[in-house]
């Protein structure tokens, strides 16, 4: 990437073709320099012009494209909402297993209450 040339720079790249040409031939120089950049610049921009005047005759001929197809199995591809899995509208669950019911040899366990017992008293004896 090429970065613009500063002021000091310009003021020695003068210098040199000042030596180089000497001081008669340096403006003819700078004059077809400059007929040169302006013909660069206005075949640069008859191009850009031509290609976009190309571009826009091409949106204009063309129809629009239908909505691309979702690839199958993707995400985006599922429907929004999903439809029930019976006609009736019920929708069966099967329990799940917790793991105070599942441990070895055990049955079902009730579980904790969440008020404390109360406190009995042992017998005097």
């Amino acid at each position: 990437m090429m970065t613009p040339m500063g002021f000091s720079e310009t003021i020695f790249l003068f210098f040199l073709a000042l030596l180089i040409f000497g001081p008669k031939k340096l403006p003819e120089i700078a004059r077809q320099v400059g007929k040169v950049m302006n013909d660069l610049r206005r075949a640069s921009y008859e191009f850009k012009s031509q290609i976009e005047a190309e571009i826009s005759h091409l949106e204009v001929d063309k129809p629009p494209l239908p909505p691309a197809q979702r690839p199958l199995g993707a995400v985006a591809s599922l429907p929004a909402k999903p439809e029930p899995a019976l006609e009736s509208g019920a929708i069966q669950t099967q329990p799940v297993a917790s793991p105070e019911l599942t441990t070895a040899g055990a049955g079902p366990q009730p579980l904790p209450s969440p008020e404390p017992p109360p406190l009995v008293k042992a017998p005097d004896a």
